[in-house]
């Protein structure tokens, strides 16, 4: 994983570099998954429905209304999706608290994989209602390069996000490098700093430098006073 640190970022309140930032695997990750909802939504909205002679307009996709919905469904929420997640990446490191982190791992987690289901589900819809459309449907070809073009980002759309889940899993795992930071930012305390003899990590001798209690050198100890009886 690139950086270090908690969960796989540096030290709270670093310096954020943009060029690093851009770098990642994970940005690139965001940035294609955003492009790609972007292409299968405009693809949808406009040109997935043609006009047949009708005031009507009808789906592309076997004139199922339900196909273009869901298309365009997952390609305006998936452009939402990934804005936030793209934010939450830039002010992560920015986070202090190791809870706060955590809870941002798995909900990225749990999103990312999510998603990938959502867009598995799309291709695999949109592709069965193309592969169902009659040739009569579809007078010159029209809108065909835009239910192929549907099918074909949402396909990469399952890479990108399913990829995204496995770095997330992979940050997740990475965990919290205690030499950064202690349990006790769980709960937003500030860590004690230790004793010297702990922090420099030698065993405190023994002293020989006891010393008598006051005014009991030169003291002997009193003779008996008492009398041995006779008998």
């Amino acid at each position: 994983m690139d950086g270090v640190g908690s969960f796989g970022a540096g030290l709270a309140g670093a310096a954020f570099d943009p060029v690093f930032f851009i770098k990642q695997p994970t940005t690139v990750l965001r940035i294609l998954s955003w492009v790609f909802s972007l292409v299968v939504f405009a693809s949808i909205v406009n040109e997935g429905y043609v006009n047949l002679g009708s005031e009507r307009l009808h789906c592309v996709f076997n004139k199922n209304a339900d196909a273009c919905n869901y298309g365009a469904f997952c390609g305006l929420v998936g452009l939402l999706v990934c804005s936030i997640f793209f934010l939450l990446d830039v002010k992560f490191q920015q986070i202090s608290s190791i809870k706060d982190r955590r809870n941002a791992v798995m909900l990225e987690v749990g999103a990312s994989g999510f998603w990938t289901f959502l867009w598995f589900v799309s291709f695999c819809f949109l592709a069965n209602q193309w592969s169902r459309t009659a040739p009569e449907d579809l007078p010159l070809n029209q809108g065909a390069d835009a239910a192929r073009a549907s099918i074909a980002f949402s396909f990469f759309s399952i890479l990108t996000w399913a990829g995204l889940t496995v770095r997330a899993v992979q940050k997740y795992l990475l965990g919290t490098d205690m030499t950064l930071f202690t349990t006790d930012h769980l709960d937003g305390v500030a860590p004690v700093t230790p004793y010297p003899s702990a922090a420099t990590g030698g065993a405190t001798e023994p002293s020989d430098n006891y010393q008598s209690p006051p005014f009991t050198e030169g003291l002997e100890a009193p003779a008996p006073t008492y009398q041995v009886p006779i008998y």
